[in-house]
């Protein structure tokens, strides 16, 4: 059994998430998986698991956050 990158948990249905970069990372739920790698919104720190928005290189979880912090045009 795999045990969770994120909260140590023994799970014989746990699975392997391979990220953008090449990273192999195990985890036990959706839940513990998004924690480690959803990104956070720049202005409300709320993990986007969604499409989000993004400015550059900046991401937020909407436009409405993305506006509160001066960004006018937003791609979302």
């Amino acid at each position: 059994m795999a045990h969770c990158d994120v909260c140590g948990n023994e799970y014989d249905k746990a699975f392997t998430v391979i990220t953008a970069d090449g990273a192999s990372r195990v985890f036990d739920s959706v839940e513990c998986a998004a924690h480690a790698i959803a990104p956070v919104c720049e202005h409300c720190g709320c993990r986007v698991l969604g499409h989000g928005a993004e400015a550059g290189d900046r991401i937020f979880c909407c436009a409405a956050c993305a506006r509160a912090v001066g960004v006018e045009k937003v791609r979302a």
